[in-house]
């Protein structure tokens, strides 16, 4: 097995996706968690290719959250669309990240995911409330490169 397969269990997978779940309850924001063993690049330059792959420079709103994980890199990236970007209190992404690292320097890397959906879908839900009309747009998987 890589590891990619091993980073995360069914069952953890199931808790991340109820998280995001969760997180887009009450917003029209788009949050999607993406794990890869490498990434062949600078990693946030690996986040923005798969961000732009998975789409989510594509909603109405353009308030789509990308959590990127390369697992053999030891490294992650929060990106957030330009709708989120122009809206977030300065430093918000570094607190977010923090908090993530916290967890993931313990070896709590579900939790760690998990911290950071929520704080990102309570900054989503701030700014972009959901409304009668709204759909989710992407698929709150997780997917993987």
């Amino acid at each position: 097995m890589s590891k990619v397969e091993d980073f995360l269990s069914a069952e953890e997978e199931q808790e991340i996706i109820a998280a995001i779940r969760t997180a887009e309850r009450s917003t029209s924001g788009e949050i999607r968690v993406h794990i890869e063993d490498h990434a062949d690049t600078n990693t946030f330059d690996r986040a923005l290719e798969v961000f732009h792959l998975l789409k989510m420079d594509n909603t109405k709103l353009r308030n789509g959250v990308l959590i990127y994980v390369a697992v053999r890199d030891k490294s992650f990236v929060i990106c957030g669309d330009e709708g989120i970007n122009n809206v977030v209190p300065e430093g918000f992404w570094d607190t977010t990240r923090d908090t993530m690292r916290n967890q993931f320097r313990q070896g709590n890397f579900t939790q760690g995911l998990i911290d950071g959906i929520l704080k990102a879908g309570l900054e989503l839900q701030k700014h972009f409330p959901w409304d009668v009309d709204d759909k989710n747009e992407l698929s709150n998987e997780i997917s993987r490169g």
